[in-house]
């Protein structure tokens, strides 16, 4: 149980560091390389892109859990907060559903680029691994959504209270 606690509250952030920490260090060797060898690494670049993508996709869910989104408050925010908890219950909604959406079309996605059988240009990677950023992105969003959406309705419903940006 400690690791799925574990999980749920840092797995977002300790893959986005890692991450970062790759993207830095591999840049980091490139510009060393050009620079003081004069010897340019041909799969720095790409790696650095493809790990840059995942950031992207992987901040989506880093940024629900957080409540981190952009949001327009000046008119919610006057409202009592059960009603503010109802509000943020029926966007949960809507972006449950949008990404819900998505998923399915990810799926096609990353099936067809398995079924191309394509290869990045300079490290030979299946591009179904890169694309696949987009499946466990949408669905991290909607898991974290609806972990959110649980405890606006609890909220609602008078079994919670719950801090903004949780």
């Amino acid at each position: 149980m400690k690791v799925i606690k574990w999980i749920d509250n840092y797995l977002e952030e300790v893959l986005l560091v890692i991450m970062l920490l790759f993207m830095m260090v591999i840049m980091g060797i490139q510009v060393t390389a050009r620079y003081v060898f004069s010897y340019s690494l041909t799969w720095s670049e790409e790696i650095t892109r493809y790990l840059f993508i995942w950031s992207g996709f992987l901040s989506i869910s880093y940024c629900i859990k957080r409540g981190v989104s952009i949001k327009i408050e000046q008119i919610v925010e006057f409202l009592p907060k059960r009603m503010f908890s109802l509000v943020r219950l029926i966007t949960y909604t809507v972006e449950i559903i949008f990404f819900a959406y998505l998923i399915p079309y990810a799926w096609h996605y990353i099936m067809s680029a398995v079924a191309s059988h394509q290869l990045s240009p300079a490290c030979g990677i299946p591009m179904y691994i890169i694309q696949s950023s987009t499946i466990i992105s949408f669905t991290l969003a909607v898991i974290r959504l609806v972990q959110k959406w649980i405890d606006r309705l609890l909220e609602v419903i008078g079994k919670k209270d719950v801090k903004e940006g949780e």
